[in-house]
């Protein structure tokens, strides 16, 4: 078997364990920081924002980091630090007595968390510009398979073994998928007529994303879309629980969840190969638009089975959107910094899933739980114009003969 061929299926497992692993919590968040105390719903609510949201934010400044020692030494070695930082991270959540304790694992997972998107940039660098909407989104599907059955593996597991025995699994699991990169990936990269041997400065790099503008707004689109996604995440269980009003609420939560991983699998791969033929921005601004029709009326359902139907819908009609953003910086940015632009927009998306948990909290606490639906919409609407007004600009400066590159 090829290298790449071989990278690929070994990376698409590796995904699978990671993303179930790591969405095996997310159901019961929530419910975790509600058995550490007697707390009111508010403050829980809040807390599941913070909780959620701090992972995110130390690697939003990390991920940079990671994609420029990823351009200058390889990506296995990234991929193996953060696999296995976020396993000890993980396992150490399980013994946590206190809120703050759990707010303080979380920040520091947040240094080593980025397995997935250092996936997607080798496999990225591997891969003919001409493919790589495809292959990308068929190693998506491995993300999005690890997602649709970890909140429900989750969810069971919580109810029949507790929370604690649930972290120390999750842990176990990615263990197991960075034993897989040591042993079995082996790191391939395309070459480029006339490419650079030199090494671009960080400022260089800035300079080249600030003037694709096409490329920078994606980048803000990245955090939008995070936003859209996160607002609603740690609030869920507590939503299912109004609507389902039962005891097995960690598994309704991760039936809801699953949802919208099921609506991706389907879907991710054809969103590429899409990609591939018309231009990753299109498929990119019709995902955004379908996205936000779909976020309004799960604002308004009365019963567990639409909300579910809904989730479902929502993740067809996103689950292209992390692949050809990926397969649009493959497409545009030189291979000798793939790695460090691709950091600049994982951190974007990890700056939007900051933002998301605290403004749904935040809203959630306001103004109720069904406006945050509401509020994701017009977030994703917006999304979709700022994008359509960027490449219509651009289009406006290529027939002037006005573009960058970098030298």
């Amino acid at each position: 078997m090829k290298a790449e061929k071989r990278n690929l299926l070994i990376m698409w497992v590796a995904n699978f364990l990671v993303a179930s692993s790591t969405t095996m919590i997310m159901p019961f968040l929530s419910l975790y920081i509600n058995t550490m105390g007697d707390f009111t719903t508010e403050y829980v609510q809040k807390w599941a924002g913070y909780v959620f949201g701090i992972t995110f934010l130390t690697a939003f400044i990390f991920s940079p980091i990671w994609g420029r020692v990823g351009d200058k030494y390889g990506y296995k070695p990234v991929l193996l630090i953060t696999g296995f930082g976020i396993a000890i991270s993980l396992f150490f959540m399980g013994f946590m007595h206190t809120v703050h304790q759990l707010f303080i694992l979380r920040f520091i997972m947040g240094a080593v968390t980025g397995f997935i998107p250092t996936s997607l940039a080798m496999i990225a660098a591997q891969t003919p510009k001409k493919k790589v909407g495809e292959v990308l989104g068929l190693l998506q599907t491995g993300n999005v398979t690890g997602s649709l059955f970890g909140p429900l593996i989750g969810g069971l597991l919580a109810d029949q073994f507790g929370f604690k025995y649930t972290f120390i699994y999750t842990a176990i699991a990615i263990s197991v998928a960075s034993l897989f990169v040591i042993f079995g990936v082996k790191e391939v990269r395309q070459t480029e007529k006339k490419a650079k041997t030199k090494e671009f400065t960080r400022r260089e790099v800035l300079e080249f994303i600030f003037q694709k503008k096409v490329l920078f707004t994606v980048m803000i689109i990245s955090l939008l879309v995070q936003v859209a996604n996160f607002t609603i995440q740690p609030l869920l269980a507590i939503y299912v629980n109004e609507l389902a009003h039962t005891e097995s609420v960690a598994f309704l939560a991760g039936l809801a969840f699953s949802a919208t991983g099921f609506g991706n699998l389907l879907a991710t791969r054809r969103w590429g190969r899409l990609g591939d033929k018309i231009g990753y921005e299109k498929v990119i601004m019709a995902l955004l638009i379908g996205g936000a029709i779909v976020f309004i009326p799960q604002g308004m359902v009365t019963a567990l089975w639409q909300l579910v139907i809904l989730r479902f819908l929502f993740g067809m009609v996103t689950g292209g959107i992390i692949p050809c953003m990926t397969a649009y910086i493959r497409q545009v940015a030189p291979l000798q910094v793939q790695g460090e632009v691709n950091g600049y927009n994982v951190s974007f998306r990890f700056l939007g899933n900051v933002i998301g948990p605290v403004l749904g909290g935040t809203i959630s606490g306001l103004i109720g739980i069904h406006s945050v639906f509401f509020v994701t919409s017009g977030i994703l609407f917006f999304a979709f114009f700022l994008l359509l007004w960027s490449v219509k600009r651009d289009q406006k400066d290529l027939e002037q003969g006005n573009f960058s590159t970098l030298n």
